[in-house]
Parts: structure tokens; C-alpha cells; sequence
């Protein structure tokens, strides 16, 4: 069964398959780096509980960043997310965007089966 989160969009934020689930890009809200990657992990907390899958179980992202300079910040968030040595597998990129105000996105893989 493969289950969609979908959005006004041409893209799901989800799509649950068997035992993954594939996140489409999540992006947070505010004026600064900060403000957007905490809004950023709220929005992927929220769309995983949808599908009944909790954050830790992330076993893939990819994180892209407009600017290089917030790595540093972007490493400390994910101090705060993951537990020590359980982190996702993890891609970072720098990039523009299409929304002038986006500092950053993620998307990824959950793990949805047994632990």
C-alpha cells in the first residue's frame, strides 16, 4: 500500500512505501537560519507522525543550504534531533532557491518497519 501526504503542489511532503517513507523537500519559516531549521524539524516531526513513524527513525537526508556559513548552526540542530551516534546518513549542499527568503531544505528517507 503506498500512502501520500500531499500538498497544493506538483509534489507529496510523503509518500509511504512498504516499509519507507520518502520526504519531499521541507522548508521552515522566519527571518533567520534558526528560526527556519527548528520550523524545519517541527514540519518533518509533523509529517512523519501522519504516518506513524518517529524522527529518529530519519535514516537519509539531504540537506541543502544557501549559504555555506550556516553548517556550523546547521550541525548543532542536529546534535539536538538525533542522539549520539544515530544520525541519518547525511548529504549537505549549498544552493539558491526559487523563494528568495528560504535559507535551507531538507528531504529523506524514514524507516517506517521494526526496529
Amino acid at each position: 500500500m503506498i500512502t501520500r501526504i500531499s500538498t497544493p503542489f506538483s509534489y507529496s511532503t510523503a509518500v509511504a512505501a512498504g516499509d519507507y517513507v520518502f520526504l519531499g523537500l521541507h522548508r521552515g519559516f522566519g527571518d533567520s537560519f534558526s528560526e527556519q531549521i527548528q520550523d524545519t524539524f517541527s514540519n518533518l516531526k509533523q509529517t512523519l507522525l501522519q504516518v506513524e513513524v518517529p524522527l529518529e527513525n530519519i535514516v537519509k537526508v539531504n540537506v541543502y543550504l544557501k549559504n555555506i556559513k550556516d553548517l556550523p548552526e546547521m550541525e548543532k540542530v542536529f546534535m539536538e534531533y538525533f542522539e549520539q551516534d544515530k544520525f541519518p546518513a547525511r548529504m549537505t549542499s549549498t544552493t539558491e532557491f526559487i523563494d528568495s527568503d528560504c535559507l535551507m531544505m531538507i528531504d529523506g528517507i524514514a524507516y517506517k518497519g521494526a526496529n
